[in-house]
């Protein structure tokens, strides 16, 4: 039976294993939403190269991890932003403004809050990452 929250999962897995300080982590299962996640994290340096790997499955994701994640997960219920509204949030999900990004599901895919909001565009919070 696959997870219920395939992201959450994901943070969770990439945190754990950021921690105990490895090099690189499988995430199971894999997914569409997932693999946009992955490339805006990978976008800003978060993780470096990830791979899917088609195990006849669901599939998974190797991720190479570069030390650089101190916390990220998912944000449940998945709320509605306003493209003038992200600064309230950072507040709420970050250290410190310009510090870490939202992760956004926007009508023109997902991206980090910053991304939106230089086009000006509202979406659903996904997830964060410091």
């Amino acid at each position: 039976m696959p997870a219920k929250n395939i992201l959450a999962n994901m943070f969770s897995t990439i945190q754990n294993n950021e921690i105990r300080r490895k090099k690189e982590c499988l995430v199971i299962p894999a997914s569409n939403l997932a693999s946009e996640v992955l490339r805006t994290i990978q976008r800003y340096k978060y993780i470096g190269e990830f791979e899917y790997i088609d195990d006849g499955l669901l599939g998974k994701f190797r991720i190479q991890l570069l030390g650089r994640v101190n916390k990220c997960g998912v944000v449940s219920p998945r709320f509605a932003v306003k493209k003038d509204k992200y600064i309230d949030w950072e507040h709420r999900f970050l250290p410190a403004i310009g510090s870490g990004i939202l992760i956004v599901s926007t009508p023109k895919g997902i991206m980090s809050h910053s991304e939106a909001m230089n086009l000006g565009l509202g979406g659903r919070l996904i997830g964060y990452i410091y």
